[in-house]
């Protein structure tokens, strides 16, 4: 069974390695384009591009002062989950001289570092990130895990922005957090209900920047995640053990099946 991208809250993982059948991923094949995709919606955001557009169209007489914003640079940029994407926007941080945070209870501190982090809590990421981004993948641990009480702690007049999964972050909260001023901006490549409907509160907010699930989805990125797919197909079909194996404890199943029905031994696991 092979995911279409990185995220695989899709699949009934649990159920596919009953069944012995092997689950794998793209992971890390859109992590260029989501990464670019979550500093647009940054841009966007801090200098207010789509505010002025808007107002540019229906309206005369306004200052520039009226749509100023803030530069990138200096600020701290708190990104919680630092995988494929997460590691890759930490690099696009540092170009513009951002301290960068990160909170990720699978890696240690060390690993963090490694990828171009300060490794904190979450409540402390949220509390001295000018910016909070989310690089999280939607499982049971972060299903709701941005609530009304996150929001809260994180920094008065920060911006936030998800190009993760819907559902990790609370829709309506947000939506109070934004509307109080507590919360400057949002921008949200994703939803509970994709694409959402024409009447959500949120996208009747100046201070939200709307896209749809999007942001993995260019040319370059759909060609790589592709040609991952059919290289982890074809290598499985050779007797390989796949590079983006999910569920890991299936193989022994998994490879006696194969056995049995092509007659060739499969690659051990730990293997190269």
């Amino acid at each position: 069974m092979s995911s279409a991208g990185a995220g695989y809250d899709t699949v009934d993982v649990a159920a596919c390695t009953e069944a012995g059948v092997a689950v794998v991923n793209q992971a890390g094949g859109n992590a260029n384009s989501v990464a670019e995709h979550a500093f647009a919606l940054m841009l966007a955001l801090s200098r207010r591009i789509v505010e002025c557009d808007q107002r540019l169209r229906r309206e005369q007489g306004f200052s520039r002062e009226d749509v100023m914003g803030h530069e990138l640079g200096g600020k701290v940029l708190g990104i919680v989950g630092i995988g494929h994407v997460g590691t890759r926007a930490a690099t696009l941080a540092r170009a513009f001289r951002m301290e960068v945070l990160a909170s990720d209870p699978y890696l240690t501190e060390e690993e963090i570092g490694r990828r171009g982090a300060s490794a904190v809590s979450l409540d402390e990421l949220l509390a001295r990130s000018d910016i909070v981004s989310l690089h999280c993948p939607r499982a049971k641990d972060t299903l709701g895990m941005i609530g009304a009480e996150n929001l809260r702690r994180m920094k008065r007049g920060a911006l936030f922005v998800t190009t993760a999964r819907g559902g990790i972050h609370d829709e309506a909260a947000l939506f109070d957090a934004l509307q109080s001023g507590h919360i400057a901006g949002a921008g949200l490549d994703v939803w509970e209900q994709e694409p959402p409907p024409l009447n959500h509160p949120l996208l009747k907010l100046d201070n939200v920047v709307a896209s749809f699930h999007t942001a993995g989805v260019t040319h370059e990125a759909r060609r790589n995640m592709a040609a991952i797919a059919a290289e982890q197909i074809v290598g499985t079909l050779k007797g390989g053990r796949p590079p983006r194996l999910i569920n890991a404890e299936v193989w022994p199943a998994y490879a006696a099946r194969f056995e049995a029905l092509l007659g060739m031994p499969v690659q051990a696991p730990g293997a190269e």
